[in-house]
């Protein structure tokens, strides 16, 4: 039976014609596992994962392997992507046993969901045998099978417990957090730590606001260094724009090739910022290409962004992206070929694999002649139409809310630090029909579901991180827009946060308290590919706070980091998003309002943006503008744009020109 046809999920629906008999995720499998005494099989994924392809093929499409799945097992299949929380539950369980993670995830479970065997991915003749074992297990030794069930799900649940240790958030703590991260940092080749090497997106945000506050010039050239290593290296798409979600060298050279959304919304965040605050050509550029990456290759029909581009290409890791020297003659001749082979490090015994390369940028074209340049971005131009023309990874089109958000706070903050530019349409396009989306189709009475696709809402509730970072993206939209209707958003999702997923300690659960209920409920408030549900909720929390002048979001916001200080005192490589949201409570965070008349060119709003101190909040518009509480009762001086400048609530007199604002913040 295909019960996998009518799933919202692209993952899903690459399944379901296995010979598998896939259950989704559901009370429904359970009920069948018990009616038929038999453990469920969880098989956990998603669209882009390569080595989910691989097992795939090799297993889930194998007659015999099917045989012993669907005799054995009720076999469900879950999509991580939809289901962060069912994810995180046997993740924790999979570290717990295995001593590792990563997808596919295999878990054999009891019928009422308790883990007792995880791992990753099986090669054929592995599984085929794990699965007899386990068969074997349960009908002969079920006694023991359940009682580790039992330890596992007990063991994992002790770490979600409330009320853990605590310590205050304090100038100390970021500066130790920012020299711990200084230690770690990979003098030749940027970033930190060995392969695989990962973008680390996060802590670069948090160390570009430690750079605003101290003005450690050590830290501005980790930020720097990093940022260039991976524009340069195979890890961005040197043709498109983009970045893949991993390098499984140190060097930033072979990428892992799929592109995921929430990757290149906080790397656009990174490079938009270096650019604001050093003008640096590089990040002015790759900021500027990210967004066409964005725009062009991964938004859909309805205005918002699709989760990813797939690894492989017809079952082929890298083949629409790798090139040879010969290639490169074939579309750019005998002259430019060679000169583009030698640009972009392409060699006759390969980079990658099967002789081909990946392209690396070998030299600093953004401060080259100009003849270079321009030779350089012509051979770009062909190249890509070259490319263009080969089969094309698949892309996973469903839209997560989380992961839009990231987008869209990106997009705004972008737009923004273009104000007076002219240049900023097509973000701010982007950002508002992305938006708009995510108010209109996956706010549905007044909760946030997960996941769309194709303009349908899906049914999986909000999870944390979805609260928080779209929280955080209409607190952005107000700031851009000026429209009160982004900041009441902003403000229902954060009461729902706070009432339905608090612990009562000041944290979070990843779950509301009313939703389904799993063998945990999880809350792990470290930083992992994507901000945690925590540190979304604390960096939206400290913009409501900053944009209303209402206090208990700040209170809130830092109890919050209050639960995460000891952990980033110890490991803040995972807690990069809390650490950047602590930056701007440490720094206040800035309220800057400026009243004006012309908002989109006033250069003394480009002069606020450009100046903001770490976290501030910059709005702009008319005295008195309808649900903007920072413009209330603050009228131009002698009819001259003005601005208003407070800091943790408190303000100083009110400023006409760049020069006294620079002055004011400074």
């Amino acid at each position: 039976m295909n019960r996998l046809a009518d799933a919202t999920s692209p993952y899903l629906l690459q399944h379901k014609d296995n010979p598998v008999d896939w259950w989704p995720w559901g009370e429904e499998a359970f009920a069948e596992a018990r009616r038929r005494d038999v453990p469920v099989l969880i098989s956990v994924g998603y669209a882009a994962c390569h080595w989910c392809h691989v097992m795939a093929h090799e297993s889930f499409e194998d007659e015999a392997i099917a045989h012993l799945v669907n005799q054995g097992f009720v076999a469900i299949k879950v999509d991580r992507e939809e289901r962060p929380d069912v994810d995180a539950v046997y993740m924790t369980a999979t570290q717990a046993m295995s001593g590792q993670g990563g997808w596919p995830m295999t878990v054999f479970a009891t019928p009422s969901g308790e883990p007792f065997f995880c791992g990753t991915y099986y090669p054929r003749a592995t599984f085929a045998g794990l699965l007899q074992s386990v068969d074997r297990a349960w009908r002969t030794q079920r006694e023991d099978v359940v009682k580790q069930g039992a330890a596992v799900v007990t063991a994992i649940g002790g770490a979600q417990l409330a009320g853990g240790p605590t310590a205050p958030i304090s100038a100390e703590l970021l500066d130790a957090a920012a020299a711990r991260l200084a230690e770690e940092h990979d003098e030749r080749s940027g970033g930190f730590g060995g392969a695989p090497k990962f973008p680390p997106h996060m802590n670069l945000l948090f160390l570009l606001r430690h750079w605003q506050r101290t003005g450690d010039a050590r830290t501005l050239e980790i930020v720097r260094h990093t940022a260039e290593a991976m524009a340069r290296g195979g890890i961005y798409d040197q043709l498109a724009g983009g970045f893949a979600r991993y390098s499984v060298d140190a060097h930033w050279t072979v990428p892992h090739f799929e592109k995921m959304l929430y990757d290149n919304a906080l790397l656009l965040r990174v490079y938009a910022e270096l650019w604001r605050l050093t003008g640096d050509p590089l990040a002015k550029r790759v900021a500027d290409e990210i967004v066409s990456f964005l725009v062009h290759y991964l938004r859909t029909e309805e205005g918002g962004l699709a989760s990813a581009l797939d690894a492989d290409t017809d079952g082929v890791e890298g083949l629409t992206y790798a090139w040879t020297p010969d290639q490169l003659r074939e579309v750019l001749g005998d002259e430019d070929g060679p000169w583009a082979a030698d640009l972009f490090q392409v060699t006759p015994g390969g980079t990658f694999e099967h002789g081909t390369s990946t392209l690396v940028l070998a030299r600093d074209i953004d401060d080259a002649d100009p003849a270079i340049t321009a030779r350089w971005r012509d051979v770009r131009e062909r190249l890509l139409a070259a490319r263009s023309e080969r089969p094309q990874p698949a892309r996973d089109d469903k839209v997560v809310a989380a992961w839009n958000g990231l987008a869209v706070t990106a997009l705004a903050h972008y737009a923004m630090a273009l104000t007076g530019s002219g240049t900023a349409a097509e973000s701010v396009d982007a950002a508002m029909r992305c938006a708009q989306l995510l108010a209109d189709r996956h706010l549905v009475d007044g909760r946030l579901r997960r996941v769309s696709r194709d303009g349908a809402v899906g049914s999986p509730a909000g999870v944390l991180e979805d609260y928080g970072c779209v929280a955080e993206a209409f607190c952005a939209m107000h700031e851009l827009t000026g429209e009160g209707r982004w900041l009441e958003l902003a403000g229902r999702l954060l009461d729902t946060g706070l009432e339905r997923f608090g612990n009562g300690a000041g944290g979070f659960f990843d779950t509301a308290d009313d939703a389904e209920k799993l063998v945990t409920r999880p809350a792990d408030p470290t930083d992992n590919a994507t901000p945690s549900g925590l540190s979304s909720m604390a960096n939206a929390l400290i913009a409501y706070a900053a944009l209303t002048g209402e206090t208990r979001y700040r209170d809130a916001a830092e109890a919050a980091l209050r639960t995460i200080a000891p952990i980033a005192d110890r490991h803040p490589r995972f807690t990069g998003y809390s650490l950047a949201a602590a930056e701007a409570l440490i720094s206040g965070p800035y309220e800057i309002a400026i009243v004006t008349a012309a908002p989109e060119t006033d250069p003394l709003v480009a002069a606020a943006i450009r100046l903001a101190p770490p976290g501030a909040v910059v709005i702009a518009g008319a005295p008195d503008a309808p649900g903007v509480p920072l413009l209330a009762d603050r009228p131009m001086i002698d009819g001259r744009s003005t601005a208003y400048v407070c800091r943790g609530f408190v303000c100083d007199r009110p400023v006409t020109s760049e020069q006294e604002l620079a002055a004011t913040l400074g």
